[in-house]
């Protein structure tokens, strides 16, 4: 089994996600299925039908997670200390060179990752083309419109 790179913050949410899961979840949908159970005949019960298929969905999640966070390497971006370059857990600002926008990302965990919130999977075109870099580099990205280009204005470990 391979190690999957987590923040620790990022392994924190997977961990109040399977405490959800599993204090939660999986007891609202055992009860579904025992009162879709008390409604007789389970051949077109269609309560009966969802609840299951929530039930396998809820196992399979709690599965993956526990999955995930045994094969974890947990990092803390605060504890690294990389002379300055872009690596896992690192915070990045860059301008893009042919708008001007500036723009700032974490380098996260692939299921970590959420764009809206700045977080970019380290498996992502632009974090591939940022780690190892340092500030006032610049770096070129592969995008669906093309090579798009952002110079490095500041890396933080936070």
């Amino acid at each position: 089994m391979s190690t999957i790179p987590l923040t620790k913050r990022g392994a924190e949410k997977l961990r109040e996600e399977l405490q959800r899961m599993k204090s939660v979840e999986r007891p609202a949908v055992i009860n579904a299925i025992a009162e879709a159970r008390a409604q007789g005949d389970l051949s077109e019960n269609a309560e009966y039908d969802a609840a299951k298929e929530k039930q396998s969905f809820i196992e399979g999640r709690i599965a993956e997670i526990e999955s995930m966070l045994a094969g974890a390497q947990v990092i803390d971006p605060a504890l690294v200390d990389a002379d300055g370059r872009v690596v896992f857990g690192a915070t990045i600002a860059l301008e893009d060179l042919d708008s001007g926008v500036s723009v700032t990302y974490q380098i996260v965990g692939d299921d970590e990752a959420d764009l809206e919130h700045g977080l970019i999977s380290i498996s992502s075109p632009i974090a591939r083309a940022l780690i190892g870099k340092s500030e006032g580099d610049v770096a070129s990205v592969q995008a669906p419109g093309g090579v798009r280009e952002y110079e490095i204005i500041s890396v933080r470990y936070v």
